[in-house]
């Protein structure tokens, strides 16, 4: 689920497995969002619905919720190994 139209991260409702084929959601805009995941990501972690470079915004939420720590490919988990949160 992604939460707004700009968000570049989106939420795993379920565990999903690398190379899994996804379909999901985006609320604020009420679309259907597809992607291949890159990686494994578990549920309730983030993956990357767009490219996002090293020191670049990550957004949820429609919100900065912090930098990425090296560059992340789209499908790709975003977790503490990626992302530097704003909150830190």
């Amino acid at each position: 689920i992604a939460h707004g139209k700009t968000d570049t991260v989106a939420v795993a409702v379920v565990d999903v497995k690398a190379s899994q084929n996804l379909t999901g959601w985006n609320m604020e805009t009420d679309s259907t969002l597809r992607l291949k995941a890159k990686e494994a990501v578990p549920l309730g972690h983030k993956i990357a619905l767009a490219d996002i470079a090293k020191g670049e915004a990550v957004i949820k939420y429609g919100e900065a919720i912090g930098s990425a720590t090296r560059a992340i490919t789209k499908g790709q988990h975003v977790h503490t190994h990626s992302l530097r949160t704003a909150r830190w």
